[in-house]
């Protein structure tokens, strides 16, 4: 039986939930690894399979199947045995307006961290013709100017404020779903906890984790994700060491800000 081919990035949060996802059923796929600084996505071979220029691609069977959260489904859709999906409509209906989260704002949200705190680094130390090249080919004009700011500014960004305060909304309202039960979207893990769990590593590894650790519904959750055997194979075992070298150098100063950020909304919360 032909294998699933998966386009991804180690450190991809995208590509880490989809890899999870094959990782709970068990699923063998091969991989195509795409160094996104080196502009490996924006490459024409890579745009004809995906013309967002971004990771994960699954192709299955010649098909190209694009957007993270799509491929999750089709995963599920394709390989239903190990249920990822709630039976009751309406616990899919949740699952599904969480996910839907990551693609209104929290991703995005996550990459004016992520590049706040650690990747501009890595930005800053290529060429600066390199760099503009990178930024000019983005065909999203958008994520462009947001990057540029992240890369430039760093945590003074005006871009990072505003991801703070809506990972802590997030956080906070993941709280309050986890009054219900255990996860998510109901009884049993779904899609919907898979989707996040890159997310909260990464608040962990940038130092952010500030915003949940004093939480301890959502902290208990984080940990039961972190425990699951699919969450080493689909993503501890691809974090990339080069990059927790700048997370760990980095995450003080970002911790620092967090908590000067988030006791401004303490004493100010309308703001």
């Amino acid at each position: 039986m032909e294998k699933p081919v998966l386009y991804h990035n180690d450190m991809s949060v995208c590509s880490a939930k989809v890899r999870m996802a094959l990782a709970e059923k068990h699923i063998i796929w091969e991989e195509v690894h795409l160094d996104i600084r080196a502009g490996d996505a924006q490459k024409p071979e890579y745009v004809k399979l995906n013309p967002n220029q971004v990771v994960p691609t699954l192709v299955h069977h010649g098909m190209p199947i694009i957007e993270s959260n799509i491929i999750c489904e089709f995963i599920e859709d394709h390989w239903p045995s190990t249920a990822l999906r709630p039976a009751a409509s309406s616990e899919r209906a949740v699952m599904r307006l969480w996910m839907k989260q990551l693609d209104d704002g929290m991703h995005a949200a996550t990459g004016v961290v992520s590049t706040c705190v650690a990747f501009r680094h890595q930005h800053l130390a290529r060429k600066p013709e390199d760099y503009q090249a990178w930024l000019a080919n983005m065909v999203d004009t958008a994520r462009r100017e947001r990057l540029r700011s992240c890369v430039e500014q760093g945590l003074d960004s005006p871009f990072f404020i505003d991801a703070v305060k809506r990972f802590n909304k997030l956080i906070a309202d993941f709280e309050t779903a986890l009054e219900k039960g255990p996860w998510l979207a109901g009884p049993d893990l779904s899609l919907a906890d898979i989707a996040y769990a890159p997310y909260m590593l990464r608040l962990q590894h940038l130092g952010l984790d500030e915003m949940f650790i004093h939480r301890p519904r959502v902290s208990d959750w984080a940990k039961r994700l972190m425990a699951r055997p699919a969450f080493e194979e689909g993503i501890s075992k691809w974090v990339n060491p080069n990059y927790l070298l700048i997370f760990n150098r980095e995450s003080q100063a970002a911790r620092a800000k967090v908590k000067n950020i988030l006791s401004h909304l303490a004493d100010h919360p309308n703001n």
